[in-house]
């Protein structure tokens, strides 16, 4: 795969002066031209730029006019302003206006302006470094989380105040919704940010491995126990221990979770010893343990152990303020793994984006965009490239008039017709282990007879 290179706008009207600057960067950089300064100035609404060049003399929108746009709007964007040679009064005014540095025309040489544009690009990673480091200090919400709705800036702010404290806290919503985000974020602004982050999947283990995962075993306390080993409690001493889909987890196995919740100590799987933790536990379910509670599948005490401190992780189609951003924010970050350049989003697939109702929530948004980026051959995103159908109205409305359960259900089936009835996959897709997909099938009388 190709290596993402960092993009340049040339904007000159004389094509003799756009083609050399061209020629001279694009072997190093991504190199877009533009022949005056309007249409460079729907190009920088449309996108981002690492660095601008532009020449200060041009009929209509001039390069002063563009560069004091740019500072305005975008004022990290680094710009160099080409000026006619001698005037040192125009060089001066475009520094004073923000510029990071400016060139004669014509250009001295092409090593002088490679050297230009090196220390320009260089200095902007330097003080975006900086920023980013002071921003995380500073900001409410790291920059890792998304939270442009109100649903999830008041799920945030709970986040927020509870993470000094000790409490104990569930945190409820579907599958996919970013429960463990919300977790580390939690973990991070508590007092035991330096300990350990210790996640456990309740879900992804039978009740006899889930234990030994948990407590840990003795050597000799079962077939294969050949030496003494530490669980996840001991694991996560001095931290947070996140315990994933804990409405999965067996009865007998949440016997002995309530009395390490309430006595901080237990004893290894086949071992006699005490051992005494200091965790602080985050439990998630996307269960109604309310209804499991009426069910007798889940102790009542338990549950009021958890739910000491409750956070609901609103769905996606009930924070549809997030959708464009999370979008923008996988392309970039997918975009940086593969080693591609960056792409946009085209007004229609944005559109499609907003109006699906995403049953996998921010964990099928992800997939959908990197799928997207594999299967696009043009510079932005389309509908097409979407991986799957854009809904009708009457077919919105006819979900918004579902219950949940009925969706659930309807987002299992359609992820098993789009994978032929594979339930590993389905069960990775959806972002539920294969458990409870197997579960929810039984529940929907659909198991294999």
């Amino acid at each position: 795969m190709s290596k993402v290179l960092r993009s340049i706008l040339v904007v000159d009207d004389e094509p003799a002066q756009r083609q050399l600057l061209r020629a001279t960067l694009e072997k190093t950089y991504s190199v877009v031209s533009a022949a005056k300064g309007e249409e460079a100035l729907l190009l920088l609404k449309s996108r981002t730029f690492d660095l601008v060049i532009t020449d200060q003399k041009m009929p209509g929108i001039s390069g002063i006019d563009l560069l004091r746009w740019i500072k305005k709007t975008t004022p990290e964007t680094p710009v160099i302003v080409l000026t006619a040679y001698g005037k040192i009064d125009t060089a001066v005014e475009a520094v004073k206006l923000g510029a990071e540095d400016y060139l004669t025309k014509p250009v001295a040489s092409p090593e002088e302006l490679r050297l230009t544009v090196a220390r320009c690009l260089r200095e902007r990673t330097l003080i975006a470094r900086e920023t980013i480091h002071q921003e995380e200090k500073e900001a409410e919400f790291p920059s890792d989380i998304i939270a442009d709705s109100r649903e999830m800036r008041q799920g945030l702010k709970l986040a927020t105040q509870v993470a000094p404290q000790p409490t104990t806290v569930l945190l409820t919503g579907e599958s996919g919704t970013g429960k463990e985000v919300i977790a580390r974020f939690i973990h991070r602004r508590s007092d035991r940010s330096d300990g350990p982050f210790v996640a456990v999947n309740c879900a992804a283990l039978t009740e006899t491995l889930l234990e030994s995962e948990l407590f840990g075993h003795e050597k000799g306390a079962f077939t294969g126990a050949t030496q003494t080993r530490q669980g996840r409690f001991e694991l996560a001493h001095g931290g947070t221990l996140f315990l994933d889909e804990i409405g999965e987890m067996g009865m007998n196995l949440q016997t002995k979770l309530l009395r390490v919740l309430q006595e901080r100590q237990f004893e290894r799987v086949g071992g006699t010893r005490a051992v005494v933790v200091d965790v602080r536990v985050i439990a998630a379910t996307n269960r109604d343990l309310e209804k499991a509670l009426a069910e007798h599948s889940f102790r009542d005490d338990l549950y009021y152990r958890l739910n000491v401190f409750p956070i609901h992780i609103a769905p996606l189609r009930d924070r549809r303020a997030d959708i464009l951003p999370l979008g923008r924010h996988f392309l970039e970050k997918i975009s940086k793994r593969m080693a591609i350049n960056p792409r946009l989003l085209s007004p229609d697939a944005e559109k499609a984006l907003v109006s699906y109702d995403w049953p996998g929530n921010v964990r099928e948004l992800q997939n959908a965009i990197e799928r997207s980026l594999i299967v696009s051959h043009s510079a932005a995103i389309e509908v097409e490239d979407l991986p799957f159908r854009h809904p009708s109205d009457s077919q919105s409305s006819e979900k918004r008039n579902l219950t949940l359960t009925e969706m659930e259900k309807r987002a299992i089936l359609d992820s098993l017709e789009r994978n032929s009835g594979d339930r590993q996959v389905t069960a990775k897709e959806l972002g539920i282990s294969l458990r409870t997909l197997q579960s929810r099938l039984k529940e929907y009388g659909l198991t294999r007879q």
